[in-house]
């Protein structure tokens, strides 16, 4: 059996969404800003997605701008507003826990002489609010914080950051790359001034995400190039993606209340299972607000890329941290944020289920974890060393 679930990574492509793609991967290829007949088919086709995207998230179109990633998405957004109100401050806050797409643009930023502040996270994952207020300063232009953690799921207490954030007259990036087409996101409700949100996350296409920008808000061009995306992500339109991800997303909130009911019965039978069968295991930030489908387990005294290695022999994809910080030895900062020691984050793996996962696979997948951690265990010298 193969059993996908690093669904966080990335999705499989439903094939509703291919089929929306399609017509604009074969005869309707103009470019989408061409003013001829060729043009407009593909000009009209991402208006469309545009304000069906927008209509979804309660905003007005010409607030949505395409982008190719959600790191661009991030880049543009914190670039682009410590550019634009450098004249007002030159301090920006975010938290410990932030995906690198934010973490190294702050510490980039650091290095061209912004000030930085890094919000620390409680044993949960969860920023304390008041901490972060006691950390604005009159030179503070922006807060960014993550919707959902990647890693572990957890939810951030956005709207408390909204307020404060307004009440400061401060700017508040949202990067929702883990929480659109998941669970029920709104920038306006958020108080969000700019969000970001990617389609492969929910069953769209790769190479395809976007920013929202509240009508005026100021972003300077970080990208110099055409006048696409009101000249802030210049390029020719990826008009198949674009009508890919508004397919996406219409079907994901179409489906979002029953999606989130089962997934979360799933991960929560997966978790009991594996609490009840495998000693010395904690589930993290299990006792606060987390992404439906997301489980974040440590097995103590083995290591994460072991379990992962067995586990994908087996025919089971699951990660040990961020993908995109997969290739760093180190333990994740995530967890390391969360206070959990060095040894045992390194023995971190996250599970994370999407809408194609079955309670077939779930079970497979708890019998073969079982199975992996008791030979593994048996080889180690820390476990060995713990039970005498």
């Amino acid at each position: 059996m193969r059993v996908y679930l690093d669904n966080n990574a990335t999705t499989k492509m439903d094939p509703k969404v291919l089929e929306a793609m399609m017509p604009f991967l074969t005869e309707e290829y103009g470019n989408a800003f061409s003013m001829h007949l060729f043009g407009k088919e593909t000009g009209i086709a991402v208006s469309e997605a545009r304000e069906k995207i927008a209509t979804l998230l309660k905003v007005k179109p010409e607030e949505i701008i395409f982008t190719a990633s959600g790191t661009e998405s991030d880049n543009i957004a914190v670039r682009g507003v410590a550019k634009a109100y450098k004249n007002r401050g030159n301090h920006i806050i975010t938290s410990s826990i932030e995906h690198p797409a934010i973490k190294n643009t702050f510490k980039d930023l650091e290095q061209d002489g912004y000030k930085v502040t890094f919000i620390p996270v409680d044993s949960n994952g969860v920023i304390d609010v008041k901490v972060l207020e006691e950390a604005i300063t009159p030179e503070t232009i922006l807060i960014s914080m993550m919707h959902a953690n990647n890693e572990v799921g957890t939810i951030e207490p956005i709207k408390a950051i909204g307020e404060i954030a307004k009440k400061n007259r401060i700017l508040l990036h949202v990067d929702a790359v883990q929480s659109v087409g998941k669970i029920p996101v709104y920038p306006k409700e958020l108080g969000a001034d700019l969000l970001t949100f990617s389609g492969h996350k929910f069953h769209g296409p790769k190479g395809i995400a976007a920013l929202y920008i509240r009508q005026g808000v100021r972003v300077a061009r970080t990208i110099t190039g055409g006048g696409q995306e009101k000249k802030l992500r210049p390029g020719t339109t990826n008009t198949p993606a674009v009508v890919g991800m508004a397919k996406a997303l219409e079907i994901a909130c179409q489906d979002m209340d029953i999606e989130i009911k089962r997934e979360q019965e799933l991960r929560d039978y997966f978790e009991d299972e594996i609490v009840k069968r495998i000693p010395e295991v904690v589930v993290n930030g299990k006792s606060v607000e987390r992404l439906p489908g997301t489980s974040s387990i440590t097995f103590k005294y083995l290591e994460g890329e072991s379990i992962l290695l067995s586990l994908s022999y087996l025919g089971i994809a699951v990660s040990s941290g961020s993908a995109c910080s997969s290739d760093e030895l180190q333990a994740s900062h995530v967890l390391l944020g969360m206070g959990i020691e060095p040894e045992f984050a390194h023995g971190t793996i996250r599970f994370s289920l999407g809408k194609y996962n079955t309670k077939e696979e779930i079970d497979y997948t708890i019998e073969q974890v079982v199975k992996v951690v008791e030979k593994l265990r048996m080889l180690s010298p820390l476990w060995n060393e713990y039970r005498k």
